[in-house]
C-alpha cells in the first residue's frame, strides 16, 4: 500500500469513526459509517501489509519511546511510530499543538486510549448488527 493510499484509507476511517461515535450501538443511522469501516477493514486485510500492521495496541504503545524535549515537555518522534499507527495518529491529531521535533507524548497517549475506546464502541455496533433477531 502506498503512503497516499494509506493516508486516504486512514482519513476515511477517522471520519467514519467520528461519525459512528454519534450513535448508540444498534442505531440504524450508524449503518453507513459501519459499512465504510467494514469495507476499510476488508481493503486493509486484502492489500499489501504495511509495516507494523500486525502490532497490537499494547505492542505499539510499548514500542514508541518518549523523549524529554528541552522545552520541558515529553514528546514522541513520529518516525518511531510504525505504520499504519503513525498515519492513524496524524489523522486524529490534525490541528493539535506540537513542537517542531514531534507531537506531545500526552497527545499520543490520549490517541491510544481513545483508539481503544473507539474499537470497543465499533465492536459493540458490530455485535448488535450480527445478533440474530428473535421474534
Amino acid at each position: 500500500m502506498t503512503h497516499d493510499e494509506l493516508r486516504k484509507l486512514e482519513r476515511t476511517r477517522r471520519r467514519a469513526l467520528w461519525e459512528i461515535a454519534r450513535f448508540l450501538p444498534g442505531d440504524p443511522e450508524a449503518a453507513d459509517a459501519l459499512a465504510i469501516l467494514d469495507d476499510l477493514d476488508d481493503q486493509q486485510r486484502s492489500g499489501t501489509p504495511t509495516m507494523g500492521e500486525s502490532l497490537e495496541l499494547n505492542e505499539v504503545r510499548a514500542s514508541v519511546p518518549v523523549q524529554h524535549h528541552n522545552c520541558g515537555i515529553d514528546i514522541v518522534l513520529e518516525i518511531t511510530i510504525p505504520q499504519p499507527w503513525r498515519e492513524r495518529f496524524q489523522q486524529a491529531s490534525i490541528g493539535s499543538t506540537r513542537v517542531v521535533e514531534g507531537p506531545y507524548a500526552t497527545d499520543w497517549d490520549k490517541f491510544l486510549a481513545r483508539w481503544e475506546a473507539e474499537m470497543r464502541h465499533l465492536e459493540q455496533h458490530r455485535a448488535v448488527r450480527n445478533k440474530p433477531v428473535i421474534d
